[in-house]
């Protein structure tokens, strides 16, 4: 799922060159056609190299799954300070590999952070290049090695730092998410040498040890290094999410963006008993609740004005995209144990997930939660909500309209609380043009591997990565998923399905000779 970073697009010798402009990528779509006979001349790998790479991987796979099971057992989690030594260990244990298969490999120093009390190094950043070929494209491909935190005792079937393989999949944290995909990218260029196949790109890797714990000055990293270690950079790839289903595989070309608000109501300086002052002063949390109430609808409308006016139309070629895709309503409720649907096509709730915004109610801080009865007022209560942003939405903008509403809302109430409302972080929506030659190339990539078309999928949340590594590079960036869709990334259970990781190294490589011609 490529970005589209260009603004003028120049025929040079049958190859794409694009110049930029420092604009605002994630709403550019340039409307590059290509006629299926060049994307087939300029994309193609021969039937009898790819055959080569494919028998390699699949003679390899139970030393691919060893290999991955000595990952999975280094419980890199980067959210508990007992386990940050095992972050840095994975570093250095990527680093090698990486070094083992001729690369070299520069560890970036983050510096230090507090967490619980502690103060902790930071995972380093790994930096990793393989072919400096000034004739060559670059790829810069993107992951992490760390993961979430998991125990026995919430609720796993089988330890989850040690990797067991059941009925085909394999079960451990971060088999998925996203030590799997990483490693993929280090065992194509294994086969490839082992082969004696020259890759026709010079690769360069980020592999980052602190995304499951917001990729703390990760950011600031890859921007400073937009004039050096990225700058030469054709294109880039992520293989951090997944697939919509089960069966088929997708292509990602978009994501939604994220404005996160808190809205705080005081009423007293202290809680007070119901029984007591009860009727009797105007309560934060009745005042919270209305202006909650005014934010959004029964069918998911946002009610606050000027939000919806700032969404991008949708377009007919846009329509055509969700046509051919594997997704049912029903599939979906029965996934996720949903109780019903806002929408009754699967056109309608696809849209409503990934292409138009949606405001969600995460929670009241201050409220009693616990079990049984307690007749509290709570002295001020603190209310959380999100807004998920499409194009052409900002979260500058939308933050400005969500507090303007708010605050007129709570001072109609005519109470004497008080009234704050916040914002803590934003993030920008995204969104590609798949018919850049980045996309093509993992089109055709996936209908070698999977012998079909992938479904054009857009994803509901959001990965600020993407749109760093779009400013920094100003280049094209796809999501190229490896895993299916019931994975459970960050749940219980955590599974890659052999097939996936098998075919997903074969999908990786493809992708990489398709580029051959970019």
């Amino acid at each position: 799922v490529c970005v589209c970073v260009c603004v003028s697009v120049t025929f040079i010798s049958s190859l794409f060159c694009f110049s930029f402009k420092p604009l605002f990528f994630q709403f550019l779509q340039l409307n590059v056609v290509m006629s299926e006979e060049k994307k087939a001349k300029l994309f193609d790998w021969s039937e009898e190299e790819s055959q080569k790479v494919f028998s390699y991987i699949d003679e390899h796979k139970e030393e691919y799954i060893q290999r991955l099971a000595e990952a999975v057992a280094i419980d890199s989690v980067s959210g508990e300070v007992e386990r940050r030594p095992k972050v840095i260990e994975m570093g250095h244990w990527v680093k090698n590999w990486i070094e083992k298969l001729g690369g070299s490999v520069e560890m970036r120093d983050l510096g230090k952070h507090t967490m619980n009390g502690s103060e902790l190094d930071l995972p380093p950043v790994v930096f990793g290049t393989y072919g400096t070929d000034k004739q060559k494209k670059t790829l810069c491909v993107y992951g992490h090695y760390d993961v979430q935190p998991a125990e026995l005792s919430d609720g796993w079937d089988t330890e989850p730092f040690v990797l067991t393989e059941k009925d085909g999949k394999l079960y451990g944290r971060g088999s998925s998410d996203d030590k799997g995909p990483v490693l993929g990218w280090l065992w194509v260029i294994e086969a490839a040498k082992e082969l004696g196949i020259d890759i026709p790109v010079n690769i360069k890797m980020v592999f980052e040890g602190m995304e499951e714990s917001g990729s703390i000055g990760l950011d600031k990293l890859i921007m400073d290094e937009k004039n050096g270690f990225l700058a030469d950079v054709d294109c880039v790839c992520i293989s951090d999410n997944y697939w919509l289903g089960t069966t088929k595989p997708c292509v990602t070309y978009g994501l939604r963006g994220i404005c996160y608000f808190f809205a705080e109501v005081e009423c007293a300086a202290k809680d007070l008993h119901s029984g007591v002052f009860g009727g009797t002063t105007h309560e934060a949390m009745i005042d919270l609740v209305k202006v909650f109430d005014s934010l959004v609808d029964q069918q998911g409308n946002i009610l606050i004005p000027g939000v919806n006016e700032t969404v991008a139309a949708v377009t007919e070629d846009e329509k055509e995209l969700y046509k051919p895709i594997e997704f049912t309503n029903e599939d979906y409720m029965k996934d996720n144990g949903l109780l019903g649907t806002m929408h009754d096509t699967k056109e309608g709730t696809l849209m409503h997930r990934w292409r138009f915004p949606s405001l969600s109610i995460h929670g009241i801080e201050g409220a009693f939660y616990s079990e049984g009865a307690k007749t509290v007022i709570p002295r001020k209560v603190i209310g959380k909500f999100s807004i998920r942003l499409v194009p052409d939405q900002t979260p500058d903008d939308i933050y400005a309209k969500v507090k303007k509403h708010c605050e007129e809302v709570h001072a109609s109430l005519g109470t004497k609380t008080k009234f704050r409302l916040w914002s803590e972080h934003g993030g920008k929506p995204w969104v590609a043009d798949t018919d850049h030659p980045n996309f093509v190339a993992g089109i055709k990539a996936t209908e070698q591997v999977y012998g079909v078309t992938p479904d054009m999928t857009r994803e509901g949340g959001s990965i600020p990565i993407t749109l760093i590594f779009e400013e920094a590079t100003e280049k094209s960036v796809m999501l190229l998923p490896m895993g299916r869709g019931d994975d459970g990334a960050h749940s219980q259970n955590e599974k890659l399905d052999v097939s996936n990781y098998i075919n997903g190294i074969k999908l990786l490589a493809s992708y990489i000779f398709h580029l051959k011609n970019f």
